[in-house]
């Protein structure tokens, strides 16, 4: 057996562009011979993996996965919605949501190291990489554990994703209410759960740009102030979750909902959390003029 040293696996690393351990493990299978290493990558798909790493990742899927009292809301993407619309991704982002429910990772990076049968979620999803053809990457999850239950939505086949942490027991008026509230949020995308939970410095910047447009359309100070005061409480309708008209029923607010059904089941029953994810928004997507795109695959067929 050949000795493997650091510059060896540092060397293959330049040349494919894999993980150090991958490139350690490929050395040490093929007995040190580089160009079996270089092989054994491609034949896993690590050595194509890297290859496309410098590619965008916008499009794909956002998955809720629930098992008892735990539930992961988790974006996984990929270059294509071809691909992101396809079983084998969608048995990916099982898989990662899985592995997110087992090892309770703080981040994405935690995840990405984290052992799944022998191999890091990164290698694996780099091996993954090479299978599908397209550039694949987890970019955020969220992971509840609840002392009530769980309520997950996915629009679309994974356009869009909620969950919602319920803080009571789960029966058929419960679940139905959380289903509705799911449907709400994916709605209204609300950005906070209560007025509470509004930064200060949010509330004053918001207050800020109420009161110059107020003083604008020309009204005294004091009554600027009262129609300002007015204005922070449409904020709050807007955008804080339990102050929200219910989407179905306009007459009552989302807490209103919420204090009727605790009133009718004999138990508090009340939203803890919420998340949301919105599938690639905020990533750059590309954009290629479709002349353009023909001939660069009549070009890729020349090679």
């Amino acid at each position: 057996m050949a000795a493997i040293s650091a510059k060896d696996v540092m060397k293959l690393r330049e040349q494919t562009g894999a993980g150090m351990m991958d490139c350690k493990n490929a050395l040490t299978e093929a007995d040190g011979d580089f160009e079996r290493a270089a092989d054994i990558l491609r034949e896993r798909g690590i050595a194509k993996a890297a290859k496309r790493a410098g590619k965008i990742a916008a499009e794909g899927i956002v998955y809720a996965l629930v098992e008892g009292n735990k539930g992961v809301l988790v974006e996984v993407n990929c270059e294509s919605d071809f691909v992101a619309n396809g079983d084998k991704f969608h048995e990916i982002a099982n898989t990662v949501a899985k592995q997110i429910l087992k090892t309770k990772p703080a981040d994405v990076d935690a995840l990405l190291a984290s052992d799944m049968d022998g191999v890091t979620v990164e290698s694996y999803v780099q091996q993954q990489t090479g299978v599908i053809g397209e550039k694949v990457s987890v970019r955020r999850f969220c992971l509840y554990e609840t002392e009530g239950f769980l309520e997950t939505y996915i629009h679309m086949g994974g356009t869009m994703g909620v969950m919602l942490d319920l803080g009571c027991a789960e029966n058929g008026t419960t679940k139905e209410l959380a289903h509705n509230l799911a449907l709400h949020t994916a709605f209204t995308k609300p950005a906070y759960l209560t007025r509470e939970e509004v930064p200060a410095e949010v509330l004053e910047k918001e207050k800020v740009i109420m009161m110059q447009e107020v003083l604008n359309e020309g009204k005294p100070a004091a009554i600027a102030e009262k129609i300002v005061l007015g204005k922070i409480n449409k904020y709050y309708e807007e955008n804080c979750l339990l102050e929200q008209k219910f989407v179905k029923d306009d007459k009552v607010t989302v807490k209103q909902l919420l204090q009727q059904a605790s009133k009718e089941a004999g138990v508090p029953v009340s939203v803890k959390r919420y998340v949301f994810y919105v599938m690639g928004e905020g990533l750059e997507k590309k954009s290629e003029d479709l002349s353009e795109e023909v001939a660069k695959q009549v070009e890729a067929m020349k090679k």
